[in-house]
Order: structure tokens, then C-alpha cells, then sequence
């Protein structure tokens, strides 16, 4: 075939396939705003960002360690995503998506590499892949077509992690720190050690941002959203914690019901709500934390000085 032809034909087909996918979002994004309003699982689309290797190419600067400089070393980790070259990769329409706590960065693509600046604590690493023609639906609540990892990874201060992704081999070590039933440990992204990794991702390059069909979040620092998020997940927790404390007083008999005055309180406990206190701590310890970010204003003012 004439590669002015195929080109040409490719062309057309990548256009249709967008307006195809346009047509299709917009419909999946009515139906997805319906189930949410009724109360549905959360809807998960990547259009637009979904693109692989074969229509956003990944040609950006080659794999080079961000120097600690760059990056809050003796607060924060550094994580290192990388894809090893493959034929398969490479022709790749749609590459998988990677979330860090219920948040979209970036997709996988083949020969490609990125990285995240992460706060410590526990972080949820999930992979999603579309169903294909760049629709760029990923799922619905836990649903999905295709999720080849969903699991919690323990992030700390100062250590640098790296986590490879194939389809199509393993890695030439598998982790020995990892426990032996560790999802890390298995599958198609792997969290692999510093050598095992240096021997492959020096060939890769940078996932860059690619509009329309590659848009991608990374790289980037997301310390600050990670601790903002582990806030709202203790938040949620506590909220959860409270509800049942109330529920048990209220059959333990430790309630005082509702004066004539306010017939809609519902009443109130006659005993200590443990989670109470523990959700003011939890106020204290995010607003010290929102204080502490550079150029918070540090304002020492007075009622009797406002100015």
C-alpha cells in the first residue's frame, strides 16, 4: 500500500474514531450523571487521555533521576512509572490509566516513563484500562472492563519507589521485600527494585502532555493532595465511627429525646461520643497542616485589631 495512502486513511480513521468517541461521551456522560444524582457508583472516563503509544507517541526527554533538589526529599517519596518497550506497546490504541487514591495522572504508555512526588502513608495504586476505540469509559464504581491492579502500597519519607507495567513479560527480578502473596509482587504492574529497574527504564522516555488523545497530569508533585485526601479519608471514617456510636447509645437508652422546643433534633446522647473529640483533632491537625504550606498567610490579628 502506498504509505501516503495508508497514512491518509489512518487520518480518517483517527477522526472518525474522535467523533465517534465525542458522540459516545456525551451520552455516557448523561447516563453517568443520572446514576450519580440517583445515588450510583462513581462513572470513570479517559477521554481524551487515553491515547497509547500508537497515537500519542512517546518520544519526550530519555529517563534521567529527578536530582533532590528538585523534589522535598526529607518529607515527601519519589515514584518512578515505567512501560519497557514492546511491539505491542507500541502499537497500542488505548493504554491503561494510573490512579493514586481514586485520582487519574496519567495512561501507560509503551516505552514511556513519569513520575509522582508522594506524601507518606498508605496510598491506593489503581489501573484501569478503557474499552477501547477511545471511548475512554473505564468503569463504574468497582466495575471495569479490565482492572489489573487495586491495592493499597505503604509510601515513606525520603525512600524512591519504581513500578513497572507489561503485559507481555516480568520482570528479571521479582521483589524480595515484597510478601509472597503481595499484588505488587505479581501481574502487570510490578513494584520492582532500583537495579531491576535501572536495567530498563533508562531506554524510556517521558510521557509527555499530548492534546487532544494523550493529556496526562504528571509529572508533577502531589504531596499536598495526598495528605488533603488521607484528611477526608479519616474524615469519612470518623463520620462512619459516629453514626454507629449514636446508633448504640440510642438502643443502650443513653439518649435524651427532643425538647418540645425543637421537635426535629432528633435528640441528643446523654454519654460522651468518642468520635466528636476525635473529629476536633482532626480539624486541629488539618488546619496546622493548611498553615504550614509556603505562602499560607501566617496573620497574627486581634479582635480589637482586624487590620
Amino acid at each position: 500500500m502506498n504509505p501516503v495512502t495508508s497514512t491518509h486513511r489512518f487520518s480518517e480513521l483517527a477522526t472518525l474514531e474522535k467523533l465517534t468517541a465525542r458522540a459516545v461521551l456525551r451520552s455516557l456522560l448523561v447516563a453517568g450523571l443520572t446514576l450519580a444524582l440517583a445515588g450510583c457508583p462513581k462513572p470513570y472516563f479517559a477521554f481524551e487521555k487515553s491515547a497509547g503509544a500508537f497515537l500519542a507517541s512517546v518520544d519526550g526527554p530519555k529517563f534521567v533521576h529527578i536530582p533532590d533538589a528538585d523534589w522535598n526529599r526529607k518529607a515527601n517519596a519519589m515514584v518512578y512509572f515505567y512501560r519497557p518497550y514492546s511491539r505491542w506497546a507500541a502499537e497500542e490504541i488505548d493504554a491503561p490509566s494510573i490512579f493514586i487514591d481514586d485520582r487519574r495522572y496519567f495512561s501507560m504508555r509503551g516505552a514511556g516513563f513519569t513520575w509522582l512526588e508522594m506524601a507518606p502513608g498508605t496510598r491506593r495504586i489503581t489501573i484501569r484500562r478503557p474499552i477501547g476505540l477511545l471511548l475512554g469509559f473505564e468503569g463504574m464504581g468497582d466495575f471495569a472492563l479490565s482492572m489489573p491492579l487495586d491495592t493499597e502500597f505503604t509510601v515513606k519519607a525520603g525512600e524512591v519507589y519504581y513500578f513497572r507495567y507489561s503485559e507481555l513479560n516480568k520482570p528479571a527480578k521479582i521483589n524480595s521485600e515484597l510478601p509472597a502473596d503481595s499484588a505488587l509482587g505479581q501481574g502487570d504492574m510490578q513494584l520492582v527494585t532500583a537495579d531491576t529497574a535501572f536495567e530498563e527504564i533508562v531506554e524510556t522516555r517521558l510521557i509527555e502532555n499530548k492534546p487532544p488523545l494523550g493529556k496526562v497530569d504528571a509529572p508533577r508533585s502531589i504531596a499536598q493532595i495526598n495528605v488533603r485526601d488521607s484528611f477526608t479519608a479519616e474524615r469519612q471514617q470518623l463520620i462512619a465511627q459516629r453514626e454507629s456510636e449514636l446508633t448504640e447509645l440510642k438502643q443502650s437508652g443513653s439518649w435524651r429525646p427532643a425538647p418540645w422546643y425543637k421537635p426535629f433534633s432528633g435528640g441528643s446522647p446523654t454519654k460522651r461520643v468518642k468520635a466528636d473529640n476525635a473529629l476536633r483533632k482532626l480539624d486541629k491537625r488539618e488546619a496546622e497542616y493548611e498553615r504550614s504550606l509556603p505562602g499560607s498567610e501566617q496573620e497574627d490579628k486581634h479582635w480589637y485589631w482586624p487590620f
